[in-house]
């Protein structure tokens, strides 16, 4: 906007269009309309819109435009972590750690990200990981995520809690997805939510096994964050949860899913489904030796974001022991703090076959939509490519454990 004069209906107006329509009815609430509150509004909000419109350099700069574009309760909600976030910290911070060893005098004029998954090709090895409701940072949610997602040529996992059917994602562009399934208490409600997958193209089940209830995510507790109508739920389970306890998400995931799920469900979900089964949620040895056990197809080294178990190790720290645990039987993918290409180059020399991406995902979609999407897995790419030229690493294959070191490696070395 121009600093030419501006008549008050036209500041209020621009308030009107840029502010949320609570915080707009609060300030309207407050003051007659032809004082200088809405003047005021107007340039307080062309401050944030010129932050917003910015261009951002790195994946890290959409978390902040979007603490600024969507309100408190959503933006922590999609944050925040459990308890006192030890573990949301440690997952970026344990990247940090880590050195790559790079070689030079190879010929990286040419360099190919490209890799594939379940047979599957994808330009990169980088996926979107499921989370909830992507509704809420964005109008299109998870049909612009799909989109993008389908642009960047990579492979999406659509949340259970998606903010839009199985059916409308699916039927939002061309691309191969994964969905990612709980079991419920009401088996049958699985059952079909995973029939629903099966006839509308999804190519695998990703099986999410760290929640037998909800993690203590004390900032939803705070703000008494209102349950997401579960789009895929809707005829099949009662979804109005009431709680006066804090969190309504949480009272409703602990009252539908179920607790006592064993290693030996595995076999009564593969007698239901011709998908591949990826299992999430593996950070020890021994899970993922009774996973191969099981007969999954793929386990996914995750903590859930760091919102369930507070404490529980940061997921590149425990790569390397799921990796040596599996034996090349399956593939062995990542999530949790990967925000730079380089991290993905370390998950990768690590033995991770690619990385999920959650949270700079929702925060790219909350602060730019569908482009804003494309722009962080296309940032993560790019940055990926330049690890891998400044390694001496033309492909994917040519990264091994010997381009990184971790800090365990450098005791060893004095030893």
């Amino acid at each position: 906007m121009s600093s030419e004069t501006v008549n008050v209906d036209e500041f209020q107006e621009i308030a009107k269009q840029s502010l949320p329509k609570l915080y707009y009815d609060y300030y309207a609430s407050l003051v007659d309309r032809g004082t200088d509150v809405f003047k005021a509004l107007a340039h307080a909000t062309q401050a944030l819109l010129a932050k917003i419109s910015s261009d951002p350099v790195k994946v890290e700069d959409f978390k902040e435009l979007a603490k600024l574009a969507l309100p408190k309760v959503y933006y922590d909600f999609y944050a925040g972590g459990a308890e006192d976030e030890h573990t949301l910290r440690d997952n970026i911070q344990a990247f940090q750690r880590i050195t790559i060893r790079p070689r030079v005098l190879v010929d990286v004029s040419q360099i190919d990200t490209s890799t594939t998954i379940l047979g599957y090709p994808i330009s990169s090895p980088i996926l979107v990981a499921p989370t909830a409701a992507h509704k809420l940072a964005f109008p299109e949610g998870e049909l612009a995520t799909a989109r993008a997602a389908a642009a960047a040529k990579t492979i999406m996992v659509l949340s259970f809690s998606s903010t839009f059917s199985i059916e409308e994602v699916a039927s939002s562009c061309n691309a191969v997805r994964f969905f990612q399934l709980y079991i419920f208490k009401r088996r049958d409600v699985s059952r079909q939510l995973l029939q629903r997958a099966e006839r509308y193209g999804y190519k695998a089940v990703v099986l999410t096994v760290d929640s037998p209830r909800l993690g203590r995510r004390e900032h939803d507790i705070k703000n008494k964050m209102i349950a997401v109508p579960e789009k895929n739920l809707e005829g099949l389970i009662t979804i109005d949860v009431t709680s006066d306890q804090g969190s309504q998400f949480e009272s409703f995931a602990n009252k539908t899913l179920d607790a006592s799920l064993r290693w030996e469900d595995i076999q009564w979900l593969k007698s239901i489904t011709t998908l591949p089964i990826l299992i999430k949620g593996i950070l020890t040895h021994e899970d993922a030796t009774k996973a191969v056990e099981a007969g999954v197809d793929g386990i996914i080294v995750s903590n859930h974001g760091a919102r369930q178990l507070d404490f529980a190790p940061a997921t590149v720290t425990v790569l390397e022991e799921v990796v040596h645990a599996v034996k090349g039987k399956v593939p062995v993918l990542l999530d949790g703090g990967v925000r730079r290409g380089t991290d993905v180059f370390k998950a990768l020399a690590l033995g991770a076959q690619a990385v999920l991406i959650g949270r700079p995902v929702l925060y790219g979609l909350a602060a730019k939509g569908e482009e804003g999407v494309r722009t962080v897995l296309e940032m993560l790419k790019n940055e990926l490519e330049t690890s891998m030229a400044l390694s001496g690493c033309p492909s994917i294959k040519d990264i091994s454990r010997s381009h990184v070191r971790m800090q365990c490696d450098k005791l060893h070395s004095m030893l």
